[in-house]
């Protein structure tokens, strides 16, 4: 395929460029990817949804992965700060909402590499394995060259390159950013206790400690503390580190054995204030970065992914056109600031130590985990806007045609 074949470029070779590679081509989209094979390991986990897993699944690589990732039945969030005001423990169960699972809980290295191994196995994709060194924004079309010194020229660019984004600031998106006092330690652990497919959020004065299952007795965490704290427990051998989890997790799966490897990850918040133009559309956390609470990250990501691919269609001569990027930037505005801001919103009044701000969040979750109809909407918008409203109105609807049978 000749570089003016390809109307698409996806600079960036994460799970969201990849993801926007093979969704793109899967349309019909001849696509060059620009960017290295994926290294290193990471040890991290992505818990992907529901409505995200079943827009991934035509792409053919989700069924690799089963035996290697574990279902979600149920999500806890259990106060386990000091402070005089504190909030109930709330459950959320799938079965509330007609569901089997929320989700699944996936290793990144192996979702990066089945990934990987689709994009090479689809031929409407030509994969450039090099860096994009600088980037040309001209009116009629966009100029990418290369490390290894080929230009590409596209209609579009989808920057999948990460929250420093080089694309983004060649299209001259301005971006909000803010280093949050935190960092996370991630690392996969061992238990004895059987975990039941359900994830637990702790909540403490430095940000949310989350245990979400893996298949056996085994889980992956992520544990959110200062970043001196952070780099305390990093340095800790396996056994130390294994007692402090155990003690932080309050015991709840019994003796736990860290396995080896973890990293740490210093927390910060972006928002660019668009999140397209100049032929540039932003995806994953080129348009939006937060802390790691309630499983949002990618997610958001494969929204921006799937919105993004809607418009390609519909400007199919021209997907990256102004009146296409304002398109998609009107589309994904609401889905990126509502979760941005609610995230942001829950881990500031973990942090704050302000007494309004306690009573807020026990006011808020009491009354989530005691009201079913309630839990249930949140439960349905926590993994697809709009569904919890959606249901609302369906129920009504029929509430109205039963009365009106009656």
């Amino acid at each position: 395929m000749s570089d003016s074949d390809a109307k698409i470029l996806v600079a960036g070779t994460g799970p969201a460029g990849l993801i926007a590679a093979l969704a793109l081509a899967h349309r019909g989209h001849k696509v060059v990817l620009a960017g290295p094979v994926p290294a290193g390991r990471d040890r991290r986990t992505v818990a992907l949804m529901r409505p995200a897993l079943d827009f991934l699944a035509p792409l053919g690589f989700l069924d690799k992965l089963t035996g290697e990732s574990a279902p979600l039945r149920a999500m806890r969030l259990v106060d386990a700060t000091d402070r005089l005001i504190r909030s109930p423990t709330v459950t959320f169960h799938a079965g509330e909402i007609g569901q089997e699972y929320f989700g699944l809980n996936i290793p990144n290295t192996r979702l990066t590499e089945e990934l990987a191994g689709a994009v090479r196995g689809t031929a409407e994709i030509d994969w450039r394995e090099s860096l994009v060194q600088s980037w040309t924004c001209a009116p009629d079309r966009i100029l990418a060259q290369l490390a290894n010194g080929e230009t590409i020229e596209a209609l579009l660019a989808v920057a999948a390159d990460g929250r420093q984004s080089p694309a983004r600031e060649a299209a001259g998106i301005a971006a909000r950013t803010r280093a949050l006092p935190q960092a996370a330690l991630v690392l996969n652990f061992s238990h004895t206790r059987e975990h039941g497919f359900v994830s637990t959020e702790f909540h403490t004065e430095t940000g949310p400690c989350t245990q979400v299952p893996l298949p056996g007795l085994r889980s992956s965490l992520v544990w959110v503390v200062r970043p001196d704290e952070a780099d305390l427990l990093a340095a800790l051998d396996d056994a130390a580190l294994s007692v402090r989890v155990e003690e932080r997790l309050s015991s709840l799966l019994g003796r736990v054995t860290v396995e080896p490897g973890r990293q740490v990850f210093p927390l910060s918040a972006l928002m660019p204030a668009r999140f397209g133009r100049n032929r540039v559309a932003l995806i994953g956390e080129a348009a939006h970065v937060f802390p790691p609470i309630s499983a949002q990250g990618l997610n958001l990501g494969v929204r921006d992914v799937e919105d993004l691919v809607a418009i390609a269609d519909a400007h199919s001569e021209d997907p990256g056109s102004a009146a296409a990027l304002a398109r998609y930037d009107a589309k994904r505005r609401p889905d990126i600031l509502a979760r941005s801001g609610s995230v942001n919103l829950l881990n500031a009044s973990l942090l704050s130590g302000l007494l309004p701000a306690q009573i807020a969040r026990s006011a808020g979750l009491g009354i989530i985990g005691g009201f079913a109809p309630l839990r249930a909407f949140f439960m349905r918008e926590g993994m697809r806007p709009g569904s919890g409203f959606s249901a609302l109105f369906s129920l009504r609807g029929k509430d109205r045609a039963a009365k009106s049978h009656w």
